[in-house]
């Protein structure tokens, strides 16, 4: 059985050329701060093939063009960041940050400043494993200290992860790391058609606010100050001197004393920031710069 040519070439994916790469690129890197360096040209391409069928659009010039006029960047930009977005997280990812604030970090934090009621940024917080790992942390702690209160607050750049984020409803292989005394007490088991699924319960999403923002703002307007923030595997993506930007102004929101939590592959080293370190990827918000 012969497939027409005119269904072969349907089958063939639109190539993006170095051209069109480096315009995309640049705008990418500027707006966002995202790293578009050359080998990625093939990742841009594969992740934008669905935006270019949804608008019947031919090529990556006619995309270009559309996406970086004024129409476009109302219209589709939302769409290609989300597309671009890397968004890998899971349920109490890299456990020795959660362990530490059980063991120690809680209990000096509150002992030192006297506070009842803590408020949390989770930076880059995708489909929003981490915010609700840390509400379900929180929410034990509350209860072995009754008087403590808290307040999460999760933003990322994509609306689409932050949509699933809010339902918080995931599939059955999402739900293994979280330990049995956490999924007891705080996942609901679906039914029918969502027999597969668990959704957190309100008590726990209840304490998540969800929040579009973009990380390369120059001001993060009305987010207020933090006891700790997370911000994990989320600079990796940015160039040395975006890096910078991004942790001056999560220090800036980081009230004295308060934590910064990092992923396990990144680092200050060489970065005048007021931050102490304490344990590998964990540092203490000093009263100045080193």
């Amino acid at each position: 059985m012969k497939i027409s040519e005119k269904r072969i070439e349907l089958l063939q994916p639109v190539v993006l050329g170095d051209r069109e790469f480096q315009r995309l690129g640049s705008f990418i890197m500027s707006q966002y701060g995202i790293k578009m360096p050359p080998h990625k040209k093939t990742f841009l391409q594969s992740r934008l093939q669905k935006r270019l069928k949804a608008l019947s659009i031919k090529d990556f010039k006619g995309y270009t063009d559309f996406v970086l006029s004024s129409r476009g960047q109302q219209e589709e930009l939302p769409s290609m960041i989300d597309a671009v977005s890397t968004n890998k997280t899971d349920f109490f990812r890299e456990p020795i940050h959660f362990d530490y604030l059980l063991s120690y970090g809680l209990d000096e934090y509150t002992a030192r400043t006297g506070k009842k009621s803590l408020s949390v940024w989770s930076a880059g917080c995708s489909s929003g494993e981490e915010p609700y790992t840390i509400a379900m942390l929180l929410k034990k702690f509350s209860q072995i200290r009754q008087n403590i209160d808290y307040n999460i607050l999760a933003t990322d750049i994509s609306n689409s992860v932050l949509q699933h984020a809010t339902v918080g409803i995931y599939g059955i292989d999402k739900i293994a790391p979280i330990p049995a005394e956490y999924r007891i007490k705080y996942l609901q088991k679906g039914r029918d058609t969502y027999q597969h699924k668990f959704r957190i319960v309100s008590e726990i999403r209840n304490k998540v606010i969800f929040q579009q923002l973009n990380l390369l703002e120059k001001e993060y307007e009305g987010i207020g100050k933090f006891d700790i923030i997370f911000c994990r595997n989320v600079l990796i993506y940015f160039e040395r001197e975006v890096q910078y930007r991004i942790l001056m102004q999560l220090c800036h929101h980081l009230s004295v004393g308060g934590y910064l939590f990092l992923g396990h592959s990144e680092s200050i080293a060489g970065l005048n920031l007021p931050l102490a370190h304490i344990k590998p990827t964990i540092f203490i918000k000093t009263g100045h710069q080193r």
